[in-house]
This record gives structure tokens, sequence and C-alpha cells, in this order.
């Protein structure tokens, strides 16, 4: 490598570093911290002020804009999904139909529906109280039904969209949307198998936890709900038609009528609105909820979720600037010569500073940055794996520095050797078996 080679990697690591000190020793909000981050990455990369801030300034605007939107959609429909009682429907049916045997694969499937379109922390609010009281009634250890919880959670935090740590690695790579959500439901499947009910069984080796005796009352918003079928419905909605798009490109001609309509519908802007213009009616209207209480819940999905559009805005800007500071290009040479996959590297790169910095998105966002330019002319499906090998990697090995792992510990009242012995580890076994899973595919598409 050249000298100047050198200076870029060394530009990228100390602002890394930074970005790691101010957020896990300083305790400052990873928004700054990933302003301050990029901020050092361009003046020692030798980038002109005025240049620094028009990349920082760019890649903030593009990545809100990109991802901004379908971030709020989301979280408007979880909070209809919520406070209309359609979560609480969909937990209640699948587990009255569900023996003592299979509790464990029903807690899975519960997790996966209510995850798909709600963030990993309002979920987890959400399936706590089921979890103990579904423990409670079964006489069993709650590690064997909070252990599939958790891992349907947490799959499909880091691997399948509208999550926020997924949006931004498609946006970023300029990955189709469509695909990478086809393929990461794929890989999340066999990868919540393994790290969801068969791991649990091991896990409940390790740690015993007895459910309490009384477990925490639900907050009820309604007394009616919407029917199994029409929740059920509206939360697939945007996942059909995204799919819908993604196969039609595959399997249509260019022009034709069919295949326009369906990438019209299945772009993620109008999927997603389109789910929330339905839940609307399915879940607020079929729960009996006023016009004024709709918008009220609304309303009140969009403060929770600023903190989330901040990370990722400013992660959009740190991006831009290692882009624009060329450590982009720089990693891709290094690559090419190393003749090392980009699957692997993306996956090493965003597990380094998921350990470093304790956070998916970060993880994520700077991952996805730092191997972008591997990503230019990649065949569509490449380009999309390789976004799911960055979100595999952003969830490895959940420790003390993850915020995600304090809030485990506490709601289920863990010691942090058991949190470790439990959590830590299904984080591992998530990343690795979805690497794993993934790397072949890479080789086979």
């Amino acid at each position: 490598m050249s000298g100047a080679d050198w200076r870029l990697i060394g530009s990228a690591l100390a602002a890394i570093a930074l970005i790691v000190l101010l957020i896990t020793k300083l305790k400052l909000h990873p928004f700054l911290g990933l302003i301050l981050g990029s901020g050092l990455l361009g003046l020692a990369a030798g980038m002109p002020t005025g240049k620094l801030i028009e990349s920082f300034s760019d890649g903030v605007g593009s990545t809100v804009a990109g991802v901004g939107v379908l971030i709020a959609l989301g979280a408007m429909l979880g909070k209809l999904l919520a406070d209309s009682g359609g979560a609480d429907q969909v937990v209640d049916t699948i587990m009255g139909r569900s023996g003592a045997r299979r509790l464990p694969w029903a807690m899975t499937l519960v997790a996966v529906i209510i995850g798909l379109p709600m963030f990993f922390e309002i979920g987890l609010v959400m399936l706590i109280p089921v979890v103990l009281l579904a423990a409670r009634r079964a006489r069993v250890n709650v590690m064997l039904l909070g252990i599939p919880a958790l891992a349907g959670l947490s799959v499909l935090h880091g691997l399948v969209p509208p999550h926020p740590g997924p949006l931004v690695a498609v946006d970023a790579l300029k990955a189709d949307l469509g695909l990478t959500l086809g393929l990461g439901l794929l890989v999340a499947i066999p990868t919540v198998i393994v790290a969801g009910p068969l791991f649990a069984k091991v896990a409940a080796g390790w740690v015993q936890v007895a459910p309490p005796p009384e477990p925490p009352a639900r907050e009820r918003t309604t007394d009616h709900r919407p029917s199994f079928t029409a929740t059920l419905a509206t939360v697939l909605l945007p996942v059909v038609l995204m799919m819908g798009k993604a196969l039609a490109d595959i399997v249509l001609a260019e022009g034709n009528p069919v295949r326009g309509a369906l990438d019209f519908v299945g772009d993620p802007l109008v999927a997603l609105l389109a789910a929330v213009l339905v839940g609307m009616v399915t879940l607020g209207r079929g729960a009996g909820l006023t016009r004024d209480r709709i918008g009220e819940t609304l309303s009140s999905s969009l403060p929770p979720i600023a903190g989330i559009l901040l990370i990722v805005g400013a992660g959009g800007g740190f991006k831009q600037t290692l882009v624009d500071a060329g450590v982009g290009e720089t990693v891709t040479r290094l690559a090419e010569g190393a003749a090392l996959s980009p699957i692997i590297l993306g996956w090493l790169i965003a597990v380094a500073i998921r350990l470093a910095t304790g956070s998916a998105t970060v993880a994520t966002i700077s991952a996805a940055g730092i191997i972008g330019d591997l990503a230019l002319g990649l065949p569509p499906a490449q380009a999309a794996l390789l976004a799911l090998a960055i979100g595999a990697g952003s969830v490895f090995f959940s420790h003390v520095n993850d915020a995600g792992f304090w809030l485990v510990k506490e709601y289920f009242g863990f010691t942090v050797g058991q949190t470790i012995r439990t959590w830590s580890v299904m984080e591992t076994l998530i990343s690795v078996v979805a690497i794993a899973i993934i790397y072949p595919l890479s080789l086979i598409l």
C-alpha cells in the first residue's frame, strides 16, 4: 500500500476509535459521536473543510430521504398494531392453539409476526409479559420461551426490512430492497429455528429462571380487537407487495404493464404507506377506535423514533464522508488484492464495529460505508447478500456496551453472567448461522 492508502486507513480507524470512545466511555449520544467522528475522519484524511461539511450534509440528506420516511411509516404501523389490540390478538390466537410441547415454536412465530413491523425494543416490551405468563401457565423454565421470542425479534431486526439496519445497508449499497427482503426472509427462517427453539433447550440447561408468581399486566387500550385474519393480512401486506415487485422484476420483461403496476405498489414507500392506510381501517376502525384516537396513535408513534432517525442520518453523513475521503476505494483495492470475498469482509467489519460500539445500527452504517465501493457493479443478488452479511455481523455478541444487553437483563431479571450465557450467546449464534447461510448462497446466486 502507498503512504496515501495508509493515511486513509489510519484516518478511518482513528474516526471509528473516537466514535467508540465517545459512545462507550464518555456516554455521548451516538448522534453527536458520529458527527465528531466524521469531522476527525475528514480532517485526518486531508479533506478541505468545505468539502467535509458538504459530504456530511449530503450523506445525512440522502439517507434520511431514502430511509427516514420508511422508518416513520413502519413506526406508525407498529403503533397501530399495538394500540388496536391487534398484537394481543395475534399472541392470544397462536398461543391458544398450541400445546405445551409446541409453545417454544409458537412463541417464535408470535415474535416473527410481531417483529415484522415493530422495532426490537417495542416488540420486546410487548412480548415479555406474554413470555412470563405462558411460562407460568405451562410451568416451564422461562428460557424455553424467552429465547425463541428474543431470537425472532433479533433476527428480523438485523436481517429484514423495514427495520433501520437493513434499510440503511440497502440504501448505502444501492441494493434492491424487494430482493433483499426475500433473501432476508430465506436466511431468517433457518436462523430463527437454530437460535430460537433449538438453542432454547441448551440455554434452559445453562440458566434456570422460574416465572414470577404474578406476571405484569398488559395495558389494554381497547375492549374490542381486530380479527386475527385482518391483523395478519395488514402486517404482511408490505412484505407481499415488496416481494411481488422483486419477482416481477425477475420474471416479467421491461415495459410489461403488470410489471409496471407491481413496481409501483411494491416500492417500499408505497407498500408501507398502503399498509398504514389499510391498518387505519382494519386495525384502528376494526378495534372501534375513533378517528381522533387513530390520529393520536399515529402522532404518538413518531416522537420515540426521533433518536433513531438522528443516528441513522448522522450515520449516513459518516458513510458519505468515508466514501468521499476515498476510504471505500482503498478498501476495495485491498480486498481485491487479498482475494477476500466482499461477503466475508463486510461481515467481519460489521462484527468488529459491533463489538467496539455495541450498536447494531452504527456497525451497519459504518461497515456499509467502508465497503460500499465493493458493491458497485455487483449483480443484484450479490449486493442484497452483502447487505444481509453486514446485517448479520451487526448483531454479533451483544455485551455490556449494548443497550439491548441491559434491557434484556432487567426485563428477565438475569445476572450479568446469565445474560451473557443466554442473550449474548444467542446473538452470536444468529450472526454465525446467518453468515453460514449467506456465504454459500453468494457462491450459487
